[in-house]
């Protein structure tokens, strides 16, 4: 599979204010895994509702992989998704997308996201 410049990561915008307070973005999974977790639009749905549903207050940060100073590796056995090796330069991140769940708990994908990209 080869790398699309957009990816997308799951946080909350404290996490993020904190981010840009420091100039780095970090996630726990950076200490403990190595690596920050991200996704491709297409996987970000799947994602979510594996990993955070029903929980409230979370965004997404849109990535431009061409613009992130650390590695990023397209990692998985079966569907493979984009890890990113280090502390995340802020302004490698492009855009903020409010990712609130719908009422039963389940997240769809933001509007913003499934729109055809402007030529």
């Amino acid at each position: 599979m080869t790398s699309q410049r957009i990816i997308l990561h799951i946080t909350t915008r404290r996490q993020w204010q904190q981010a840009l307070e420091s100039g780095v973005y970090t996630a726990d999974s950076l200490e403990t895994e190595g690596f920050i977790h991200c996704s491709l639009p297409k996987q970000v749905v799947f994602v979510a509702n594996s990993r955070y549903r029903g929980e409230t207050g979370l965004i997404l940060l849109r990535i431009d992989s061409d613009r992130a100073a650390p590695e990023i590796r397209y990692e998985g056995e079966i569907d493979r998704y984009p890890h990113i090796y280090g502390p995340l330069n802020t302004d490698a991140v492009i855009d903020l997308l409010d990712f609130p769940p719908e009422n039963d708990g389940r997240f769809i994908l933001p509007a913003a996201l499934s729109e055809p990209p402007a030529v």
